[in-house]
């Protein structure tokens, strides 16, 4: 088995929790890593989604931690496309079980930060985590984190 434990370092987007409305979205640092992953992972959710009633996943970058605009397609891997203001992924249907989504980062920016942005009326709360999963340092071995 090869080791991964050494180049990676892990970054939260959104702290694990039972949300019913937008996060505020911390900077994810990206300096002193070539790649980054985001990942995903969404409970069962508190409500049946639809085209109102919805959560819709936005990155944004910058590269001073001021200014940030939405991601494009061109900034991202695993995605054939971009929603608008930077949409990954929308939660417009049922969210039956739990799922974990990956994503590459692959815009070149210094700064991530990732929105759950609730639109309509979510009375229960839906289970959502990510974390940032940062590689390639330009200094190895990274710090542990446990």
């Amino acid at each position: 088995m090869r080791d991964i434990h050494s180049i990676t370092n892990v970054a939260v987007a959104i702290g694990a929790a039972t949300i019913s409305a937008d996060n505020t979205p911390p900077a994810v640092a990206l300096a002193g890593y070539d790649a980054a992953e985001i990942v995903l992972a969404i409970g069962v959710g508190g409500i049946t989604f639809d085209g109102t009633n919805k959560v819709e996943f936005k990155v944004t970058h910058s590269d001073d931690d001021s200014v940030y605009t939405a991601v494009t397609v061109s900034d991202m891997l695993g995605l054939s496309s971009v929603g608008t203001g930077g949409i990954i992924k929308s939660l417009i249907a049922a969210h039956a079980a739990a799922a974990v989504y990956r994503y590459g980062y692959i815009g070149g920016k210094r700064f991530l930060k990732l929105l759950a942005d609730f639109s309509g009326t979510h009375g229960t709360g839906t289970p959502i985590a990510a974390t940032v999963v940062r590689g390639r340092p330009a200094f190895a071995a990274v710090a542990d984190q446990a």
